[in-house]
């Protein structure tokens, strides 16, 4: 794309050479650096806010349109550098911000953000600018993160690809998926891009691209952090989170973005249970006296997945968990994705509209409107983007529940099995007094891209959905491979507002088994290292 283009010709303008390392520092790739040993390297003077924006640049450069061309990355802050800079001169002044000072972020694209267009990946809202920044982006900028890159999803947050961005690719497997719907931020976290990235979650989209790109990802509890500013697909469901290659950069993010705002009253559930610093959880012995339930109802569908799930579960008894096998009815577990694909659809054909009344005057402003451009669209780009004709055709079976806000069934669904969802599940903590329940977060392993898309029905039960019913927290941990080398997680499910429990427990398995690895066809670049101080 010409924008993009022009994009990083500009950002690869420049960049500043690096202090001299202290004695008692240790060299590392900067792409496998937790933001806390990146702000000690700031600290120190080894490293500046610019260079980490350049190095950032740099894998974007060589691995997005170059390379293995991952096409992750839909637009780039042509500004991202100019704001490194100014924020290094902060530093240098004394005036550092919080922990994320100087840190590059990507954003799905259907986070506003008023320094590059929000699409929701879909040509018909090509270059829109939000009015403002998502409430989330709002509280990043301000904490000091450069607002690096909109990346790729599945369009308007569902499926794989979309007419804006095309195909990501999974950098561990090219022929692979990178993950529905939030595929550019779990490609952009596993290859290198920044230091950490957002998504949305409303089945699975932050748990699912989290799994087969083998990161760290979170899905925090309903009302945690406002949706204010981010395209909506179900607002009963949907939640925005992080996603990075720790679970430290989990916790130090979480604390920034955490909080009321007065723009969605999901938030007001979080009054009096959020934290400012979820860091102070982090406990490498927090799995000593643990009590982990574990759901088997989601293994048997790939002896690959099975086997590290089960290796996962024997590392905690090694650190001193116990085991208490739990299962959900089965009537819940075979309701649990017809429940999820009845409330999305229904919310969407009402409220895409009202995120479209924020667009300026030449986008459509409803759902029938988006249907009218989507049929006169038929410009296919020579990089491949163009009609995503399987998302738009669906807009139409969507449409036709646009009144089903008043349907009793859809209100029963709401209204009764949500609560009676969250009952359950609290129910199953309490009764063995469980600190977390966990389960393989795929069920079997990444599929291919040209290859069968839909699981057998025997193993079609997708257990991610059951956090967006109850609006549960959900924390992705890399446990290991296949034998073909794809990444297989592991998550820590818990009760609302659990996320300083599951953290310390993800914390303490992760510090235990450093069982990330950096995709094959994304390797370090030359010179791309940075030195941190040694405690």
């Amino acid at each position: 794309m010409t924008h993009y283009k022009k994009a990083i010709a500009a950002l690869m303008l420049g960049a500043v050479l690096m202090a001299a390392a202290p004695a008692s520092a240790r060299q590392v790739d900067f792409d496998q650096a937790t933001i806390g040993e990146l702000q000690a390297a700031m600290a120190a003077g080894t490293l500046t806010a610019e260079k980490l924006t350049q190095l950032c640049l740099d894998r974007i450069a060589a691995y997005d349109r170059a390379g293995p061309k991952l096409h992750a990355v839909i637009s780039l802050n042509d500004k991202a550098l100019e704001v490194a800079r100014q924020l290094d001169a902060e530093r240098k002044a004394g005036k550092v911000r919080g922990p994320l000072h100087g840190i590059p972020v990507i954003f799905k694209d259907n986070i506003d953000t008023v320094d590059m267009p929000t699409t929701g990946g879909s040509v018909l809202l090509e270059g829109n600018m939000a009015p403002d920044d998502a409430f989330l982006v709002k509280k990043l900028r301000d904490a000091g993160a450069i607002m690096l890159a909109k990346v790729n999803l599945g369009e308007f947050a569902n499926g794989y690809q979309s007419s804006m961005g095309g195909q990501s690719l999974n950098p561990h497997d090219l022929t692979r998926i990178p993950g529905g719907s939030s595929g550019g931020t779990g490609v952009g976290i596993a290859a290198g891009y920044a230091p950490l990235g957002y998504g949305t979650d409303t089945g699975g989209s932050i748990r699912g691209p989290s799994n087969v790109n083998g990161i760290v990802g979170l899905k925090p509890t309903h009302g945690l952090i406002s949706r204010d500013g981010i395209i909506p697909l179900a607002l009963s469901l949907d939640t925005g989170g992080p996603m990075t290659r720790s679970v430290y950069d989990i916790a130090v993010s979480l604390g920034i973005t955490a909080g009321i705002d007065p723009a969605d009253d999901a938030t007001k559930k979080s009054a009096g249970k959020f934290e400012k610093d979820y860091t102070k959880f982090l406990n490498a012995n927090a799995l000593k006296g643990a009590r982990i339930g574990v759901a088997r109802d989601f293994t048997g569908a790939d002896p690959d997945v099975d086997w590290a799930f089960e290796a996962a579960l024997k590392a905690m008894q090694r650190a001193g968990a116990t085991l208490i096998d739990v299962k959900y009815p089965t009537w819940f577990l075979d309701q649990t994705g017809p429940t999820v694909f009845t409330l999305y659809p229904a919310e969407f054909a009402v409220q895409i509209g009202d995120y479209l009344k924020t667009t300026g005057p030449k986008y459509p402003k409803n759902l029938a409107e988006l249907i009218e451009r989507a049929e006169a669209y038929n410009d296919l780009r020579p990089t491949g983007e163009g009609p995503n004709l399987s998302r738009w055709i669906y807009f139409k079976n969507v449409e036709a529940k646009a009144d089903k806000l008043a349907d009793p069934g859809y209100i029963a669904l709401r209204d009764h099995w949500m609560p009676m969802s969250r009952a359950l599940v609290e129910g199953m903590f309490a009764k063995d007094k469980l600190d977390t329940i966990v389960y393989p977060t795929g069920m079997r392993r990444v599929v291919q891209i040209a290859g069968p898309q839909n699981p057998p029905p025997a193993v079609s039960r997708v257990p991610t959905g059951i956090g967006n019913l109850t609006g549960f927290p959900d924390l992705i941990v890399p446990v290991g491979f296949t034998t073909d080398d794809l990444p297989v997680t592991i998550s820590f499910t818990g009760t609302a507002f659990s996320e300083p429990k599951l953290l310390a427990l993800g914390y303490a398995y992760e510090q235990a088994t450093k069982a990330i690895r950096r995709p094959v066809n994304t390797p370090p670049l030359k010179g791309a290292t940075i030195d941190i101080p040694e405690k």
